[in-house]
């Protein structure tokens, strides 16, 4: 089967400009701050996935249906409403550094936070590589 033709792939986008282009003050520093923090911990360059992505990373995946495809391993998009952290393949077994992290809401694959002066870098640091090491034992994982 063929690859899946995903909607939010890499581009050639620009990161720098991206993050330039965002008007609100806080969440450009802190989109800045995320671009740094990602890239010491994951030693991957960032990527744009999509418009509003930074992307560290990818992976391949097969499911069992044979339908294949790949994504980012982590990231992170400094949207309107606050900023979305993605580890993959989501925030299973993190109950405890969940509530060490600070002030956040999750869903299945995201981490929505409203700014990082909300939460416990360091924290974030060890969900980024719970991911990391998940993600390198039980897919291909590649750098971008």
């Amino acid at each position: 089967m063929a690859k899946a033709k995903m909607k939010t792939a890499p581009t050639g986008a620009d990161v720098a400009a991206f993050l330039e282009s965002i008007e609100h003050p806080v969440r450009q520093a802190d989109g800045l701050r995320l671009l740094d923090l990602f890239r010491d911990w994951t030693g991957w360059a960032p990527r744009m996935w999509g418009p509003s992505i930074i992307g560290y990373g990818r992976y391949e995946y097969r499911y069992e249906s044979g339908r294949e495809g790949e994504f980012m391993v982590t990231g992170f998009s400094p949207r309107k409403a606050n900023l979305v952290i993605y580890i993959m393949p989501g925030y299973r077994d993190m109950g405890e550094k969940l509530a060490r992290l600070g002030k956040h809401k999750i869903g299945k694959s995201c981490l929505y936070i409203n700014k990082l002066a909300d939460i416990d870098e360091a924290v974030l640091q060890e969900m980024v590589a719970d991911g990391l090491a998940y993600m390198k034992e039980n897919y291909p994982v590649f750098d971008a």
